[in-house]
């Protein structure tokens, strides 16, 4: 793309890489000299979903993506682009909207999840250029020991591999200074659909009982410190947090408290900004090894690497598998039946946090009431709706989906398979003993005691 090649606008569409900094595709429309309209929209459900009668999503996932838009909304105009946000689906928008605004190509980032990929079939098969551009992992494909074909067909292997080539971690760019806005005329705006500005979203307070508490950002943030104990949605707000993170001795204690279940402090609380694309990875790691270079490296910086590492394997494993990670029976070769048992009665109790194991339904009214969850009670209430509740991992998945504020395609389908022992596990699956995880993390049932009924 060059200025020579059109006076006509670019349609940036903002999917989960809701930031200005280290995002490549973002920086290839900026370094055009064409002028660029953005585009965003709120998450909804698939048909995939709404199958297991989830009705929407949740309004933690939808205020802490909402929060998270309007930041970004704000340093857009700061350079002169517009920002449109729509609750429509996409693909009822976009083709309208390019017509409108004079646009024939649409920029965006690459996710290779089969609906996402759909859409941009779709949006291709209306006429529509679509340049789509790889970005979210730490490495770059051409970078890996082996080809994406040949993806270690286990997680262990692929860190060893990793590790003995000392793939480079890709370096994060800078957020483009310059960019030409499009000022979009009023027939452009019409074709968003339930463009609101959501303003009331300004006021949404999490769960005091959450262990990610947070707000939305505000024009005072700037002048303040953000503490560690509650932060602030937004790329900016990401990024004051990751500089106070550092700072603290939370990553040295990193691999100790990672099985905590109440507070702010037990894990890294990444997820939320890199789930939405806020922070990038690669951002992350750069944080990570200057942390290492003034403090050492410990058991806790080490783990955080090898966290992220999880997380680039499942988005490798899409690129490799696609369509098939979301069959019934997922990677299993040769399945006798693809049906797999599921009893809507006790999905529902699950999902409402009236299973009768205390432990459990702790985690699911948790769940319910902040849109957040520790990973080891997400492992023990996958495995409790699969094995003891003889549930589709496939329904346990789109409840997380509907509800988690820090829902991540990728991270989430690998995750529920890892569990169900239909991915690239070994063992087979992991069924966790309650009992144990009871006496092992919530001794004395402190947990059980905050989750006990809502606020």
């Amino acid at each position: 793309m060059t200025p020579s090649d059109s006076g006509a606008p670019l349609l940036y569409w903002f999917r989960s890489d809701l930031r200005l900094q280290d995002n490549p595709a973002w920086t290839r429309v900026c370094e055009s000299g064409r002028p660029v309209l953005a585009v965003t929209f709120a998450p909804t459900l698939s048909a995939r979903e709404s199958a297991w009668g989830i009705p929407a999503v949740g309004a933690s996932r939808k205020a802490w993506w909402v929060a998270t838009a309007l930041a970004l909304q704000v340093e857009l105009k700061a350079l002169g682009v517009s920002l449109l946000i729509g609750q429509s689906d996409p693909l009822g928008v976009l083709p309208g909207l390019c017509e409108a605004c004079g646009a024939e190509t649409i920029v965006c980032e690459d996710i290779a999840a089969p609906y996402e990929q759909a859409q941009l079939a779709s949006l291709r098969a209306a006429g529509i250029t679509v340049q789509s551009v790889w970005q979210s992992t730490l490495f770059a494909a051409e970078d890996l020991p082996f080809p994406v074909t040949d993806l270690p067909g286990v997680f262990t292997r692929f860190r060893n591999e990793v590790e003995r080539a000392s793939v480079p971690v890709r370096n994060p760019l800078r957020a483009p200074l310059k960019v030409t806005g499009f000022e979009p005329a009023f027939e452009c705006l019409s074709f968003v659909g339930g463009l609101v500005d959501w303003s009331d979203t300004n006021h949404f307070l999490a769960d005091p009982r959450s262990a990610f508490q947070w707000r939305p950002a505000t024009a005072n943030d700037a002048d303040q410190v953000t503490p560690l104990e509650q932060v602030v949605a937004g790329a900016g707000g990401g990024h004051a947090y990751l500089r106070c993170y550092m700072a603290s001795d939370r990553v040295a204690h990193y691999k100790a408290t990672r099985n905590g279940l109440t507070g702010m402090a037990y894990s890294s609380k990444w997820s939320p900004w890199l789930a939405l694309g806020a922070l990038s990875a690669p951002e992350l790691m750069s944080a990570l090894n200057q942390h290492e270079k003034n403090h050492g490296a410990s058991d806790g910086s080490y783990w955080l690497w090898f966290e992220l590492l999880w997380r680039d394997y499942f988005r490798w494993l899409h690129l490799q598998f696609g369509i098939g990670l979301y069959r019934p029976k997922g990677l299993l070769e040769a399945p006798v039946s693809e049906r797999v048992p599921h009893h809507l009665r006790s999905f529902n109790l699950w999902k409402e946090g009236r299973t009768g194991c205390e432990l459990v339904d702790a985690g699911m009214r948790e769940l319910a009431c902040s849109g957040y969850l520790s990973n080891r009670m997400r492992q023990v209430v996958a495995s409790f709706l699969i094995y003891e509740l003889g549930c589709d991992w496939r329904a346990g998945a789109a409840w997380f989906e509907s509800q988690l504020l820090d829902f991540d395609v990728y991270s989430n389908q690998g995750n529920w398979l890892y569990i169900a022992g239909l991915g690239t596990d070994p063992r087979g699956g992991r069924r966790f003993n309650v009992a144990k995880q009871t006496a092992d993390h919530d001794p004395d049932g402190a947990y059980r005691a905050l989750w006990s009924n809502k606020p």
